[in-house]
């Protein structure tokens, strides 16, 4: 028996699909706690008690919003000079084009959800990532952690905290800046 490609979805799917559509506007607009599952169920049309019953929590809301791929870029197809600007490049407009990274980062530091989703997408899609330049497990793992630090430090002062500095700065000159330091990170050693 074959699978009809054009079976409509179910109206579970559907109604799932509005929470988390909902709920990630909510979070970046509003932030997690100010967001709520009255307001998420408001906007995806249905009851407050249906976002309960498909996610149990706020937290667990917020964890399955932030269910993303960082869609990082395969550092093994650039030279190692281009491998750091492309990364700064890559974050800069994930975060422009993502508001539920920029939620998730707002609340990362007080939901545990929130952190553990942070730390999932850091051991799940960026040590990975530096696996493919550095075959040393726990060296990759260190550089991915690292790197994570300078990343998210970037992300979390250009659009959440939105140190002036930091926003005036065009996508080339915190490539110019930032890549350095990311690029120790990639391959040098602790002195």
């Amino acid at each position: 028996m074959t699978v009809d490609q054009d079976v409509p979805p179910r109206r579970s799917d559907r109604t799932r699909a509005a929470i988390l559509a909902a709920a990630r506007e909510r979070f970046a607009a509003d932030g997690y706690a100010k967001a709520t599952i009255r307001a998420i169920a408001a906007q995806a049309g249905i009851d407050p008690s249906m976002v309960m019953r498909y996610y149990g929590s706020k937290e667990k809301l917020l964890a399955a919003a932030a269910d993303f791929g960082l869609e990082l870029p395969d550092l093994t197809l650039l030279a190692p000079a281009e491998r750091t600007v492309a990364l700064v490049r890559h974050l800069l407009d994930l975060c422009e084009r993502n508001d539920t990274m920029i939620a998730l980062l707002r609340v990362a530091a007080t939901q545990e959800a929130a952190a553990e989703r942070s730390r999932f997408l850091v051991a799940n899609q960026i040590e990975p990532l530096i696996a493919t330049i550095e075959p040393d497990p726990e060296l990759a793992r260190q550089r991915a952690g690292l790197l994570a630090t300078q990343m998210l430090g970037l992300a979390l002062t250009r659009y959440v905290l939105e140190l002036p500095a930091v926003v005036a700065m065009s996508a080339d000159e915190l490539a110019a800046w930032m890549s350095p330091v990311l690029q120790h990170y990639l391959t040098g050693r602790p002195d």
